[in-house]
C-alpha cells in the first residue's frame, strides 16, 4: 500500500470522525439531514488540509485549483452520502449514527478516486 493511500485513509478517518462528532452533537437540535450537512462542512476543512498537506503533497496543481476541484469532489461525495443516509435513515429506519457511518463509507471510495485522479492530479 502506498504512502499516499495510507495518508488518505488516515486523513479520511480523521475527517469522518470529525463529521460524525459534529453530527452526534447536533442531531438532537435539528433535522438529522441538516446535522449531516453541518458535519460535512466542518469535516471539509479537516479533509482538504490533510489531503493537500499529506495524502497528495506532491500535487501538480496550485492550492486554489486543488481547493476548487476538491470542493466539487467533496460536494459530489456529500450528495452520495446524503442520498444513502436518507434511504437508510428514513426508508429503512436505521439508527442515525449507523446510517451516517455506512453513508460515509459509501462516499469515501468515490471521493478517493476523484481526489486522486482529478482534484490533486499528479
Amino acid at each position: 500500500m502506498s504512502a499516499s493511500t495510507l495518508w488518505f485513509l488516515a486523513v479520511g478517518g480523521a475527517a469522518a470522525l470529525t463529521h460524525m462528532g459534529v453530527f452526534a452533537l447536533t442531531q438532537h437540535r435539528m433535522w438529522p439531514e441538516l446535522a449531516n450537512a453541518l458535519g460535512f462542512c466542518v469535516a471539509f476543512v479537516v479533509s482538504f488540509a490533510g489531503h493537500r498537506l499529506l495524502s497528495f503533497k506532491d500535487a501538480g496543481t496550485s492550492v486554489g485549483t486543488s481547493l476548487r476541484r476538491f470542493a466539487v469532489t467533496a460536494l459530489a461525495g456529500f450528495a452520495s452520502n446524503e442520498a444513502v443516509f436518507i434511504v437508510l435513515l428514513r426508508v429503512l429506519d436505521w439508527p442515525s449514527l449507523l446510517a451516517l457511518f455506512v453513508a460515509l463509507l459509501f462516499a469515501a471510495g468515490q471521493t478517493f478516486l476523484l481526489s486522486r485522479f482529478w482534484a490533486f492530479r499528479r
